[in-house]
């Protein structure tokens, strides 16, 4: 038995405000998905019904909810060195680059990416790596928090090799034991902060060396996608790199962007910011 009835109308209502919101297109597939994380805010609001839960939404555009709400049906999947081709290309392309190196993560989640992004930069340029900057961004507030805190279970640093867990962080323990943190070096180079891709203006100054934007577009229409990446472009340094995910196709939705390698573009288009 079911505590809620989420009806078509409700779920049609759900899907079109989280998209007026943040720009993230749910399919029908997702409804299942919707009920479980949406149902966890009626419990703790005390509501019998998601249509009072949506109609309270509604009536107040800037509630504290809707952060909550925007934060259940964001999906946070990520790991230490995720889609690992991309990480090699980064370091080539940071030892030619003009210091300092400025990259932005656009989708930083619980960290794991640019805290990638931060010991790859440090493998590559060494000494210089201490003026470079990682900029994090991700519309959701709860996992920003997790990552600024830049702690870690052993499951989740299983798959890197000894000689990055001994360099890039600190062993839990006592009451931290069977955990890690990110060493300060390595910190101090991330700043995390919150952003919305969908906002009408971005707190944020490039700039950037690279973007990594990556497994977030496929949350996006075509429409919003191409926003979205008519935005990314000033903010790169001429032939700066662009990061997609694994089944993301950036050159088919903005003709300034150059396929260099799998899954990374390159910014080509005359109308770079000189």
């Amino acid at each position: 038995m079911r505590d809620f009835t989420l009806t078509d109308t409700d779920f049609s209502r759900v899907r079109s405000m989280i998209h007026q919101r943040a720009g993230i297109a749910l399919g029908e597939q997702k409804r299942e998905m919707v009920y479980s994380r949406l149902s966890r805010r009626l419990r703790e609001l005390g509501l019998t019904e998601f249509t009072s839960y949506l109609a309270m939404l509604e009536a107040d555009k800037h509630s504290d909810e809707w952060e909550r709400f925007t934060n259940a049906l964001t999906t946070n999947l990520t790991a230490f060195f995720r889609e690992a081709h991309h990480f090699p290309l980064l370091a080539a392309h940071a030892v030619n680059c003009p210091q300092p190196m400025n990259v932005w993560c656009s989708a930083a989640s619980t960290g794991e990416e640019p805290y990638s992004i931060a010991m790859t930069l440090i493998e590559a340029l060494g000494s210089r790596a201490s003026s470079a900057k990682v900029l994090a961004t991700d519309i959701d507030t709860q996992v920003l928090q997790k990552a600024a805190v830049g702690v870690y279970t052993m499951e989740q640093v299983s798959k890197l090799p000894q000689e990055r867990l001994k360099r890039f962080f600190l062993k839990g323990t006592g009451a931290q034991a069977g955990k890690v943190r990110i060493r300060p070096e390595v910190a101090a180079m991330v700043t995390f902060t919150q952003l919305n891709l969908l906002s009408s203006q971005w707190a944020i100054k490039g700039p950037f060396d690279a973007i990594f934007c990556r497994n977030v577009m496929i949350y996006f229409d075509k429409p919003t996608q191409e926003k979205i990446l008519e935005r990314f472009t000033p903010l790169m340094k001429p032939h700066g790199l662009l990061f997609a995910g694994h089944s993301e196709n950036f050159s088919y939705v903005n003709q300034s962007l150059s396929l260099r390698g799998q899954t990374v573009y390159e910014l080509t288009s005359a109308k770079v910011r000189a």
